[in-house]
């Protein structure tokens, strides 16, 4: 475990300070544009560890069969968005190991913003984090300088 978080602290690194080009001692936002890397282990860190394991509770509005299950309306429901990002059938590869790449790759246009219901760490809906942008960009931004 502790080679593959080295490794990807190194590609990391160099992602990070290729961008950089040792100019600045402060990296900004338009710096962030060209760091895909950086971006596909964030995303990889939420999908396994979500802010909100549990998101907000939901009441359904009509009567729905979902896998074989008869859910009456007014049924209250918890998504468990830790298993969400767990599950083998969207994650076939590998889904408890921590791989970055999945992101660059085939879940390359994969985002956190509710679209994609196998990585919803922020929630989706109506119900999604109000502050996923400002968040996000957050950072984005605290973990290049991190690492710079």
């Amino acid at each position: 475990m502790t080679e593959i978080i080295s490794k990807v602290m190194r590609k990391l690194q160099n992602e990070v300070r290729a961008v950089n080009k040792g100019e600045e001692d402060i990296l900004t936002e338009d710096d962030l544009t060209d760091m895909h890397y950086l971006k596909a282990v964030i995303k990889e860190t939420l999908r396994l560890h979500p802010p909100l394991p549990l998101l907000f509770p939901r009441v359904l509005m009509r009567d729905l069969k979902i896998n074989g299950y008869n859910i009456k309306a007014n049924t209250r429901v918890i998504v468990n968005a830790w298993q969400v990002g767990r599950d083998p059938k969207s994650w076939y590869y590998l889904p408890e190991v921590f791989e970055p790449e999945r992101f660059l790759t085939a879940n390359k246009g994969m985002n956190y913003l509710g679209n994609d219901f196998q990585f919803i760490p922020f929630g989706a809906g109506r119900r999604i984090c109000p502050a996923i942008q400002f968040s996000s960009t957050l950072n984005d931004i605290a973990l290049a300088n991190l690492v710079h």
